[in-house]
Formats: C-alpha cells, structure tokens, sequence
C-alpha cells in the first residue's frame, strides 16, 4: 500500500482535522519567475519586496480540482499538492455513480479523458466506444460514471485531462497533454476518491471545502435518485463527517440546486455559491444589464449571497486599465459577495490569454499578467477568493497584500 493511500485511510479512519502539511507551505518558483517578467512600476515593486515572506494557507487561494496545471485533478495527489501551495478551499466537483455514490470528477461523462478509464475492461460500459480518427472525422469516446459502480471507479487511476482527436489508438488518444503542461506528476497514475474521501483528505490537509454538484449527463431522476436527492446527499456527506457549514461553499451551476439549498439547508445555504454560466447565451454582455437573465438584485432576495462568474465576465478595459465590468458593479450593489475561475488555467499569455481574458485581451500580453489580472480582480472589483490551476500564484499575492 503506497504513503498516499495510508494517509488517505488513515484521515478517514480518524477524522483528525491536522494540519499535517502546515509546515511544507512553499510557493516553488512560478511566483517569482512571473514577477521578474512584469513590467516596471509599483506592482512589480510591491510584490518583489515580498520575496523572503514566509508562505501562508489562505482562503482567498482556492484549488480548481487541485493543482490540474501539473497533477491530475481531483487526485489525492493534486489536492495535496494544491494545500502544500498554501490553498485554503479545495474543489472537489461532486457526480454519481451507477449505485448513486458521490465521487469527484469534473463531469459525469469525462472519464475518457481524465482518467485510464479506455485501457481497462471497463472500456465496455463507455456509451460511446472510443472510435478512432478517420478521415476529417476526429477520434472520439465517452466514458460515464454512471456507468460504473463505486467499487469499479476505485480501480480507475487519474490522468492529465486530455485527448488526442488525431488518434488512431486508445494509447494515441490518451496522451493529449498540451506542451504547456506536463506528465512528469502522473507517470504513476493519479489517486481517485470518493466525495467523503476528499471530505476527510481537505480536512486532513487543513483546508475548506467548495464542492461543486455537477450537471448529471443522465436524465433525472435517474434508477430514483432525484435531483433534489442528489443535492441533499451532498449535505448530508459534510454533517455525516461533522463539519460545520461556515467551512462549506456548495457550488452550482444550476440556480435550483442553490435554491434548494438555501430553503433546505439554510445554514449551508448560507454560503451557497451560484456559478453564472449565461456567458453561453449569445446576447449576454456584462455590461449591459438588459442582457442577464437574472438581476443583482433578484438573486440577492432570492436568498443567494455568493456569485461566481468565469474572470473575464468581471472586467472590462477603461484605456490600458482594467476595471470592474458593469456586472461586477451591480453584484457588489447588490450585497453580492464574489468569487470568480480561473486563473493559470490558460496557459502561455502571450497571444492574449485566450477565453479566460476574453474581455481585456489586448493589454495581456506576457505571462507576467496574471498579476495584473489578479491584482484587478482584487482591487477593482473586490472578489472574495479566485479558484486556480496553480494555487502558489494567488497564495504569494495574497499573503504579500496581507489578505
């Protein structure tokens, strides 16, 4: 039995809420190698002075699954990675199993490309076969947990997410990774868990809790389990492991799941967190209200106290300067409190940083700007937190700035 999976079994056998790693806080050298690159001027300034500072754990640095810049997400290995970084909230995102179990994956149906899920006999319950690419039609899978028992997805192990649609093999298929990331951390295959495994291992790491109830690919109910059920569930696996709801930020893209948190669970719903995808309708435009499905001021009395739209949907560019957009503005008016994904996620900045700085792309141009964008978010717009690939980067910012 490897170190992880002792000290996995070890935390659920214990339920010690230790702060094993308290002592292991290091930013590595991403932070300072993004400083040198930042232009001259009072930023650089401020956050070269901060060079010697002893690394602290900070709520204002949350894990996107992790550490998924590196480690493959959702892994024993990514969250430790991403608490050694000095995150204060780690992510889990919250599906099911055939035998309705909480796991953690990022969707219900990625199993093809984030875990080994193709080079297993379980490669017959994908609902779609991998097919290899022909022609102009690229190579393709689609692999459910809902396909599989808990028992089964325990014999999985977590990959780099990614796939080759040029692939004309499962092994072609399976190493996609981009060239901005890498496989050295997942040779060995990543450590998957349960929704109360990952409940025990924060816990374990010193570090809260924002799991996200995703979307289910099936239709629901499904074999009985209600939408509702599989909200409640989610809950119920934090009072179950006794931990208070002050440390819990439930997340959903779907504005009933909060909503039923909030009349349900109120303690919990408290810190309900309502991720704002209407980026997908095609009139949207954050700064013009008339765009929005939902008002500030509705979602306010409707009992949410959090909202969490993507980075770009916060900012817009006033000259050179990157201010708080329109919907930023109305949010805080509101009494909304504000979290936002995702920073290090988009690779090399230096053709403008792609979908995540969508709205300020033509001041981003060097991989030093995701201070700049951070440091916009933070000081235009107020957010409470930032989820991100690489926690080291928002830790070092925070705690220079004494957040």
């Amino acid at each position: 039995m490897t170190f992880l999976k002792t000290t996995l079994i070890a935390a659920l056998a214990t339920g010690a809420a230790g702060t094993a790693l308290a002592e292991s806080l290091s930013y590595g050298p991403r932070p300072a190698y993004l400083i040198d690159r930042m232009a001259e001027g009072p930023l650089k300034d401020k956050l070269a002075a901060c060079m010697g500072q002893t690394p602290e754990r900070t709520h204002f640095s949350i894990g996107h699954r992790g550490a998924p810049l590196m480690f493959p997400e959702h892994t024993v290995e990514s969250n430790r990675a991403a608490a050694r970084m000095g995150a204060g909230i780690l992510e889990c995102d919250v599906t099911f199993t055939k035998d309705h179990e909480l796991v953690c994956r990022h969707a219900q149906n990625d199993l093809h490309t984030t875990t080994d899920i193709l080079a297993t006999d379980l490669a017959g319950t994908c609902v779609t076969p991998f097919t290899p690419a022909s022609g102009e039609e690229p190579a393709k899978a689609e692999c459910r947990t809902s396909e599989i028992t808990l028992a089964e997805f325990r014999t999985l192990t977590g990959k780099m997410d990614a796939a080759d649609k040029t692939a004309t093999s499962v092994e072609g298929y399976m190493d996609g990774t981009a060239g901005w990331r890498t496989d050295l951390y997942a040779t060995e295959g990543g450590t998957l868990m349960t929704h109360a495994e990952s409940i025990a291992l924060f816990r374990y790491l010193g570090a809260k809790f924002t799991p996200e109830l995703k979307s289910p690919s099936v239709e629901m109910p499904h074999d009985g389990f209600s939408q509702q059920d599989y909200a409640q569930k989610l809950i119920d696996e934090y009072k179950a492991a006794g931990v208070p709801a002050s440390d819990v930020w439930a997340q959903s893209f779907n504005l009933d799941d909060v909503l039923y948190w909030v009349e349900n669970e109120p303690e919990f719903g408290k810190q309900a967190v309502y991720l704002d995808d209407q980026y997908d309708n095609e009139s949207f435009d954050s700064m013009d209200p008339a765009t929005w499905e939902y008002a500030m001021d509705d979602l306010a009395a409707k009992g949410v106290q959090y909202i969490a739209p993507p980075m770009w949907i916060l900012v817009t560019l006033d000259g050179d300067r990157i201010v708080a957009s329109e919907y930023a503005r109305q949010a805080k008016a509101a009494g909304l409190k504000i979290i936002t994904w995702t920073l290090e996620r988009s690779g090399p900045l230096t053709t403008g940083g792609g979908w995540y700085f969508q709205t300020v792309t033509d001041t981003i141009d060097t991989d030093a700007d995701y201070f700049t964008m951070l440091h916009a978010l933070h000081e235009e717009v107020g957010i409470e937190g930032i989820f991100s690939d690489w926690p080291a980067t928002v830790t070092y910012y925070a705690n220079c700035m004494g957040l």
